[in-house]
């Protein structure tokens, strides 16, 4: 019995992670990025610290079409800001902070689940 679930053809799996590079679709990204079911692009956060609202406009542009944000926190789980999380929450998006290897499963089988989901992932 196959057990994997169908994914519609060009959404964004992360096939792997790890030396401060993801692999997603079939492609290889060097650094930290955001995957959406529809595309990955780079995202210029080396550490949790330093994470903004600005930094996370292209979520926040995307709202209505995301309504969870996974945020890969590097090697642990870090807590989010009110400042980070109320103006996101404010547009429907709610944020839920974990490890990057998490987080990267995470965001699997919530897109396999047809969930509007995005991850906001810094690279380890």
């Amino acid at each position: 019995m196959d057990v994997t679930p169908y994914v519609p053809e060009g959404r964004q799996i992360i096939e792997g992670y790890g030396d401060r590079r993801f692999r997603v679709g079939g492609e290889v990204y060097e650094g930290s990025v955001i995957v959406f079911p529809e595309q990955t692009v780079a995202w210029p956060v080396t550490a949790f610290e330093e994470m903004t609202l600005e930094q996370l406009q292209p979520v926040r542009e995307a709202a209505g079409s995301v309504d969870l944000l996974l945020i890969g926190c590097g090697e642990r789980t870090e807590l989010v800001t009110r400042k980070l999380y109320e103006p996101l929450r404010a547009e429907g998006i709610v944020i839920e902070a974990m490890a990057t290897g998490p987080a990267c499963r995470t965001y699997n089988v919530l897109l396999a689940e047809e969930r509007k989901v995005a991850a906001a992932l810094i690279a380890v």
